[in-house]
């Protein structure tokens, strides 16, 4: 069964609800990017979510750029941290076994490329000048495809609603998928309806297939 991450949490209550929803992963936005989409929390509330989760919800931080040290601080409270940013390999081998490495994919692409950073697994989203993620657009999942079958772990982003994740599952076979603005009712407002639909949509994609 596809996993699931829900990302751009800032409160409890969106946490909790998307946790009682089926979600596997919840992700938390480090970046100051994040802010105008009003996606952005601050590690220290972060943290305070994270203690309350149930068992077996990992935590994932969202993070561009940051060094290795602060990559490891961030370790003390989250399960994984993933890098939408242009870190260098050996920041990657610095945390690897718990880094996500983001690859904006789109024409030129070479997904054989991504296996020179030793991370546990790659998130892929569309490839939008200007912008390192949560654009709304959807990738080219022809490529993304690409990148599944690499074997390693692919977690697909990118423009997914509760409308086409059943779909991207089927073209891509992900381990899992990751939206933030798919399940919003507003920028940074999330949508319990949606972010339920999606899970369920998710979740039963590859037994209708």
């Amino acid at each position: 069964m596809t996993r699931v991450k829900i990302c751009g949490i800032t409160t409890l209550d969106d946490a909790m609800f998307a946790t009682e929803a089926g979600a596997d992963s919840l992700g938390f936005n480090f970046a100051v990017e994040a802010k105008p989409k009003g996606r952005y929390v601050s590690p220290d509330a972060a943290q305070r979510i994270i203690e309350q989760l149930p068992p077996f919800v990992t935590a994932t931080a969202v993070c561009v750029n940051e060094p290795a040290d602060k990559l490891a601080e961030y370790l003390e409270f989250v399960d994984w941290v993933q890098l939408h940013g242009e870190e260098s390999i050996d920041v990657c081998k610095r945390v690897g076994t718990r880094a996500i490495k983001a690859f904006r994919i789109g024409a030129g692409f070479e997904p054989q490329t991504a296996l020179e950073y030793p991370v546990a697994a790659f998130l892929v989203d569309a490839c939008v000048p200007g912008a390192r993620g949560g654009t709304g657009v959807t990738c080219d999942w022809n490529l993304a495809r690409g990148m599944a079958a690499l074997g390693r772990p692919l977690i697909l982003a990118g423009g997914l609603t509760p409308g086409n994740v059943a779909e991207a599952i089927r073209k891509v076979r992900p381990y899992a998928v990751d939206t933030a603005g798919g399940v919003e009712s507003t920028p940074g407002k999330k949508d319990h309806g949606k972010i339920r639909a999606f899970i369920q949509n998710a979740k039963h994609a590859l037994a209708v297939s």
